[in-house]
């Protein structure tokens, strides 16, 4: 399409408001940032049309984020209860109905204190103002409706009229839970119908795919507010796949030549104020008191780690040294952002930290990497990369920052990786690589991290002896792949559609036996696939044959094998794999060969 939306200026993305004349014009499409644009723009428009059906409200900020927008605001129906769900639609009419009316949105300069004197009288709105400097502030208004915005926008509302309105949910006021919770509105909105209509498709079946849904009808977890928010409950399905999870990752970790260790679940936070944990991360702990000495549940692993290498003299002829652990760890997340498996208050991480000499940096990055690409092509996932550097909340000078940064950079630049930066993404300890992994529905997720870190080493002051006898400080990378296995598992789940692949999936063979004399047959297949380290389970229960295998179809589970009287007598078996879509009858050896190729299948 052809219209214009805005002028790229100096590589500056300005809008028709901000810019006379001139300029390269930017086509109303697609890209980064036109969407941005449109879906600010967008976030405008949805106000506009809860201020006409809703005259009381007021608004806080409503920005753009990475796949659509929102809108906090203070809202309630004239019979005093919240917005819900159910208002959606009518809010939807509302905006077609704005947009479609061409309204021109027109850009107001002003200063701070000319706009807090205009809105003496909105709280909101002051709240808003304390975020902006003082001097030259900007609104924007369209018919009726006018808010404190720095742009940039489109020039009319018709430009913002592919848009679908996802989801309504709460939002403390400045993502402080000490104050109010706001009603937040999430949309989207594209440049064409056609990209607008994949969106929602892509919705729909992402909801199909919810792993809470999921986890549910597969039995493999649950939650109960009578033992606490964020603490999932792990069924013996969804066990028996996390076991299956770490015994492959704990074969390739010894293969790839890490040593399982195991750190404390809560250390003094006299451990925590040396890490710099307890300065910069208290607020995601949780504390309490033994024996007059305050302890601190550990948030993550590193200090146990650090512990293990302190354990004895270090030579340069050890490093690198690799530790590994599936360490449970407990961060106070706030309920409102809790989401299933996604954001949870205890999880556990696939985490590793090796320590080596500033030599060896990136052949343990090349390492790592490789483990990576193994893992997540094992799993069917695309991925990409990203740098994150030092944040505003940080431990450490900025010149061993500078060079912790080069390195994970020239490590990437040597092997010819492409990668984006995030600014000031980093942990507070050092920067580090993030692994975002592309699911079946295209949605990004970060999983994995490698982070260098030169900090925590000089803090707890780690040393080995060099080859002329002199004691140096070695660096410490610190390393998760899947991440957690809790938000892994939700994805994959989602990734898969429950459809696991049959190495790891927790009920691989469900057995069949259609009446009593064939139990004991059933029986001996189960215990030969137990020895074989397959799982299966013998559906015996007084069912129909039908109800059985739509029961074990709803588990999802890779193959379902039939015993009657022909299967007895003839030693095979009638099978339906679900993977492969088909039935046959086999002999029970041949069974027992194809249910062993598909658990070594994968290799990693």
């Amino acid at each position: 399409m052809s219209e214009i939306i805005g002028y790229n200026v100096d590589g500056q993305i300005v809008d028709t408001q901000s810019y006379a004349g001139g300029g390269i014009p930017i086509k109303f499409d697609n890209s980064k940032e036109a969407l941005e644009i449109i879906r600010h723009s967008c976030a405008h428009l949805m106000a506009a049309a809860i201020k006409e059906l809703y005259p009381d409200v007021k608004f806080f900020v409503g920005p753009a984020i990475e796949d659509g927008f929102y809108y906090d605001m203070r809202v309630s129906k004239s019979n005093g209860s919240k917005l819900g769900e159910d208002d959606l639609a009518a809010i939807e009419k509302k905006m077609k109905e704005l947009a479609l009316a061409k309204t021109a949105i027109v850009k107001i300069n002003s200063t701070k204190s000319e706009v807090a004197a205009k809105y003496a009288d909105d709280d909101l709105k002051q709240e808003v103002l304390k975020r902006i400097p003082d001097g030259a502030v900007s609104l924007y208004s369209q018919g009726g409706f006018e808010d404190i915005c720095r742009g940039p926008h489109i020039p009319n509302t018709i430009f913002a009229r592919f848009f679908k309105l996802t989801r309504i949910a709460g939002a403390y006021l400045g993502g402080d839970e000490n104050r109010e919770m706001l009603t937040r509105i999430y949309g989207t909105a594209y440049a064409d119908k056609e990209s607008l209509n994949e969106h929602i498709r892509i919705i729909e079946e992402a909801k199909k795919r919810d792993h809470r849904k999921l986890g549910t009808e597969m039995k493999f977890f649950t939650f109960d507010e009578s033992v606490g928010v964020g603490l999932p409950i792990w069924l013996p399905n969804g066990s028996r796949l996390r076991s299956r999870l770490e015994h492959k990752l704990y074969r390739t970790h010894r293969l790839r030549g890490y040593e399982p260790v195991r750190g404390p679940e809560i250390l003094k936070s006299d451990a925590w104020k040396t890490s710099g944990h307890y300065a910069n991360y208290k607020e995601n702990m949780y504390f309490t008191v033994i024996d007059d000495q305050e302890y601190g549940i550990k948030p993550m692993n590193c200090v146990g780690h650090i512990k293990v290498y302190q354990s004895e003299i270090r030579s340069y002829r050890d490093l690198p040294l690799k530790f590994f652990e599936y360490g449970v760890v407990h961060r106070h997340e706030k309920s409102g952002v809790l989401h299933g498996l996604f954001r949870v208050r205890e999880f556990t991480q696939d985490d590793a930290h090796l320590f080596c000499m500033p030599s060896q940096i990136k052949e343990n990055v090349y390492e790592i990497l490789s483990f990576v690409d193994t893992l997540m092509n094992a799993f069917g996932f695309s991925y990409e990369m990203e740098i994150s550097t030092k944040p505003t909340k940080a431990v450490g000078d900025d010149e061993v920052w500078e060079i912790a940064t080069k390195a994970l950079k020239d490590a990437l630049d040597e092997k010819g990786l492409k990668y984006g930066i995030d600014e000031g993404g980093g942990a507070f300890y050092g920067p580090k690589i993030d692994i975002k992994i592309t699911d079946a529905l295209k949605r990004k997720w970060q999983c994995g991290t490698i982070q260098v870190d030169f900090n925590l080493p000089a803090r707890f002051n780690l040393e080995y002896i060099d080859e002329n006898n002199e004691r140096k400080q070695p660096v410490m990378l610190h390393r998760a792949i899947l991440g957690s296995f809790e938000r892994f598992i939700g994805i994959l789940l989602e990734h898969t559609a429950g459809e696991l692949p049959f190495w790891i999936a927790p009920t691989q063979v469900v057995i069949i036996p259609i009446g009593e004399a064939h139990q004991e047959y059933a029986k001996e297949i189960y215990a030969k696939l137990l020895d074989m380290n397959i799982d299966s389970e013998i559906f015996s229960k007084n069912e129909t044959l039908n109800k059985k295998i739509r029961n074990a179809e709803k588990q999802r589970v890779p193959m379902i094998i039939v015993l009657g009287d022909n299967e007895v007598a003839n030693r095979g078996v009638a099978l339906r794999d679900r993977r492969a879509r088909e039935q046959k009858d086999i002999s029970l050896d041949d069974f027992y060969s194809l249910v062993q190729t598909k658990l070594n299948e994968v290799n990693i």
